[in-house]
């Protein structure tokens, strides 16, 4: 997502990442408009290169816990971004997913700095890379370092896209085989759960371009199609088509999705679909 810099800040980068760009720059506002925040953007931001370590540094530092330092877990992200450098890339599409998708956020600095959603999911990025690794037990703390810096539960296991807006994140549980696809809106309260003690593929498959209400509870191995629509307090037991709104307990279809992409236009409202 780099691309070539015209007239860059600094010359000796051969690239400029807008991102990263915009960051810098929202950031040097910052420090002028809030001088007692100097020290905390600067070390967060201005003082890094690049936009992974300003990410690592910052989910590092919330996780940070005297059971374990934030520089051990720094070290540790650096080492997954050095075998899998397209993690950044995931940092990226999880930013313009927020400045995108949340009307609260008019500057691409804030989930960085503030989001604990955001945060969670790339904190989760670490756990499930380690967790490939057969790092398993370093993997279950960061889950439950997690929890308690962020309120909420994913098995390091689950498998997660990029491009996910995960909107206050508070109470936001997913179980080990769950699955979320890229381009996906959740809000808080949702839990993807089994239905029982099987220890096969129990959880949700959640596939590309879904948004999810909050409270929305779905349970079970079961398939939510491309773009479909979870109406907030649903609790969906079978699976879903694409393109399609579910509301009610348990969950119906009651209308179609209302748009090619809920999960971008974040439209929460039924009353398109005559309820």
């Amino acid at each position: 997502m780099a691309v070539q810099s015209i007239n860059p800040q600094n010359s000796k980068l051969a690239t400029l990442d807008p991102i990263w760009d915009r960051i810098r720059s929202e950031a040097e506002d910052i420090v002028h408009r809030e001088p007692e925040l100097a020290s905390f953007i600067y070390s967060t931001v201005l003082h890094h290169n690049r936009l992974e370590d300003s990410v690592v540094h910052r989910v590092a530092e919330r996780l940070d816990h005297a059971a374990l330092s934030g520089d051990l877990i720094r070290q540790t992200f650096d080492e997954a971004l050095r075998d899998e450098p397209d993690l950044g890339n995931a940092f990226r599409a999880d930013l313009v997913a927020v400045f995108d998708r949340d009307p609260a956020t008019t500057r691409f600095i804030d989930p960085l700095l503030y989001f604990k959603g955001f945060h969670a999911i790339q904190a989760h990025r670490l756990a499930h890379w380690l967790h490939k690794k057969g790092r398993k037990d370093f993997a279950w703390y960061l889950q439950s370092r997690s929890s308690a810096a962020f309120q909420t539960d994913i098995n390091p296991a689950a498998k997660i896209g990029r491009g996910i807006f995960l909107d206050h994140a508070t109470g936001f549980v997913v179980g080990e085989t769950a699955v979320i696809e890229d381009d996906v809106s959740i809000l808080h309260g949702v839990t993807l759960g089994g239905t029982g003690k099987e220890n096969e593929d129990r959880h949700p498959k959640i596939r590309h371009g879904v948004l999810i209400g909050a409270g929305a509870k779905i349970l079970g191995n079961i398939e939510v199609g491309h773009c479909a629509r979870i109406a907030a307090g649903s609790v969906v037991v079978k699976p879903v088509p694409h393109n399609v709104t579910v509301a009610g307990v348990p969950a119906k279809i009651v209308g179609e999705a209302g748009c090619s992409e809920p999960s971008r236009t974040m439209n929460q409202m039924l009353n398109a679909i005559g309820l």
